[in-house]
């Protein structure tokens, strides 16, 4: 066997109920959900646990689904399995961070809903997101580039799947442009505001401040940046990085790719859904994918030890 990667889902793949499974079966589990809501202020086990309108707002959103994921991942971890790198799309890169072992939990979940809260007051209106599906991610930005107005590539997620983001009348404009020149689908995302593009440079500017006061340990497993497609293994560039995380491109078609490159082999996604292993599967079919999103998946794990 080569080497093992986990890989973390970012917002959009919530759903009420989402870890309780976990929380039921884990006293770790519960401490983790608690220690989440004593960090953020936020009821998370109701975030989670009950039918509401607030988990899909990306201010509740990103504390609810990284809490989830790290609950996830550290029952992943108590049987044993250790990756030898880890990567998150956009908000799951926090979930490799705990990972790491760079930062503590608690700072982790205050930073995330900062994040969270910051994202959605940076642009709370006249932002938009698309994705294009079947076009390179050369002639995407080409056309981004050329269309007045602001719109960006903000995700290059797997081979033909790219996501613009902006403003509105800028990304519809694109998305027509891209349409003409030969994509597949262009479509429009249910998202609150532009992400990953220079229109949330406010939400960075704030999250540079709060990481601060904030300290950053040794990285024991290293993890693959979105804004950098590379591994992470100095303690020191990860503020930076993450400031720029917020309105930079997740580079997370060549995080796999260069994750391959380190020789990795088989990817264990922790979290609710199966996004990320589409992805991985798009990029490279023959590679191996672990999913684990319910308690029951944790036995999918023998094999790995």
């Amino acid at each position: 066997m080569g080497k093992i990667a986990f890989v973390f889902p970012g917002q959009g793949v919530q759903t009420p109920m989402m870890g309780k499974d976990f929380y039921d079966n884990s006293d770790d589990a519960k401490d983790i959900y608690r220690l989440a809501s004593e960090a953020s202020g936020v009821d998370v086990e109701k975030l989670c646990f009950t039918q509401n309108e607030e988990l899909n707002i990306t201010e509740y959103t990103q504390i609810a689904l990284l809490t989830t994921e790290i609950a996830m991942l550290n029952e992943v971890m108590k049987r044993g399995i250790r990756p030898d790198v880890c990567a998150g799309l956009s908000l799951g890169e926090y979930a490799a961070l705990a990972a790491s072992g760079a930062m503590e939990l608690k700072d982790i979940f205050e930073l995330i809903r900062l994040r969270g809260k910051c994202m959605q007051e940076a642009y709370p209106t006249g932002g938009a997101m698309m994705a294009v599906l079947g076009l390179d991610p050369e002639t995407v930005e080409s056309i981004c580039d050329e269309t007045k107005g602001i719109v960006y590539v903000a995700n290059d997620n797997c081979p033909g799947q790219i996501v613009i983001s902006g403003e509105e009348e800028a990304v519809l404009t694109a998305g027509e442009r891209l349409s003409e020149a030969g994509a597949k689908r262009v479509i429009r995302l249910n998202v609150s505001g532009p992400f990953h593009s220079k229109l949330l440079l406010s939400a960075s500017d704030k999250l540079a401040d709060a990481l601060e006061g904030k300290t950053v340990n040794e990285i024991k497993i290293p993890y693959v940046s979105n804004t950098l497609a590379e591994p992470v293994t100095d303690k020191n560039v990860i503020k930076d990085l993450l400031v720029r995380q917020v309105s930079s491109t997740v580079r997370f078609r060549e995080s796999i790719l260069k994750m391959c490159q380190m020789g990795v082999d088989t990817f264990v996604e922790i979290g609710p859904g199966k996004t990320v292993a589409g992805f991985i599967k798009k990029t490279d079919k023959d590679l191996k994918v672990i999913n684990i999103e319910k308690y029951d998946d944790l036995e999918k794990l023998n094999e790995l030890m």
